[in-house]
């Protein structure tokens, strides 16, 4: 009898398995950037801020240690920018890939999806606003302007901004929405890495999630309240002075 021909194995591109491809070491690295190093300076901002809670001079103290640590500014670039600007774009890309269908299908998960999207393109903008002004705008943070050290003048830059109406608004909706987006976040990663197996898990750690966007939000807006409280009053005058003075003319005489 003869023997059965070995089944014929056509050439082409295999099958993509799990764990294999660029897309899904992609979307690894996305999802790990958005822990650290994007989240981890989302904590140590957060934390730095409240220092406004004791006044301008413990807000002026932390913004020198950060401003003083060695090769700041490049730690800024590799540490925060780059990861921060591949977690945003390649998020972009896979929101736009996708389709929404929270009318069609209105089941939480499609609402939880859609909800984390639009608060990465709100907390998007509202960083790239707060590092517009803060670091382009005003006294330079890690230099001096007409003699006076910039750390020293960043509580009034922080105060001048948010005492005006839209851009206390902005700042609220962008503190909600990083607190939301990150809060989240942590609740994917820890779902896609296998960190919580289970409805049960995952649902329990939900509720931890709450609380830590909860916590952030309160952080964040005691940190508002701060900048914007009467007891601190007259600290962006100060930069307006700054910025304005002129070295008087020497006499001749």
């Amino acid at each position: 009898m003869a023997a059965s021909a070995s089944p014929t194995v056509q050439r082409g591109v295999p099958p993509l398995r799990a764990g294999q491809g660029t897309s899904f070491l992609l979307r690894r690295l996305h999802s790990l950037s958005g822990i650290i190093p994007v989240g981890a300076f989302l904590v140590e901002h957060f934390v730095s801020n409240a220092f406004a809670t004791n006044g301008p001079h413990a807000y002026a103290e932390q913004v020198k240690f950060l401003t003083g640590l060695p090769f700041a500014e490049a730690l800024e670039w590799v540490g925060i920018y780059i990861p921060l600007l591949y977690h945003a774009i390649y998020g972009f890309y896979i929101w736009f890939r996708g389709e929404g269908n929270v009318t069609e299908y209105p089941w939480s998960g499609n609402w939880m999806y859609t909800a984390q999207r639009w608060t990465g393109l709100i907390a998007f903008i509202y960083i790239g606003w707060h590092v517009y002004t803060m670091r382009v705008l005003g006294p330079h943070l890690f230099g001096y302007t007409n003699g006076v050290p910039g750390y020293t003048l960043a509580f009034g830059k922080v105060q001048n901004e948010v005492l005006v109406t839209w851009a206390f608004l902005f700042y609220v909706v962008g503190i909600v929405a990083a607190s939301w987006h990150f809060a989240y976040g942590i609740w994917l990663f820890c779902a896609k890495w296998g960190i919580t197996v289970g409805d049960n898990a995952r649902r329990k750690f939900g509720y931890v999630c709450v609380l830590i966007a909860l916590a952030f939000i309160f952080t964040g807006f005691a940190t508002l309240y701060s900048f914007r409280s009467s007891k601190y009053a007259g600290e962006n005058v100060k930069v307006h002075d700054v910025e304005t003075q002129q070295s008087a003319p020497q006499s001749n005489y």
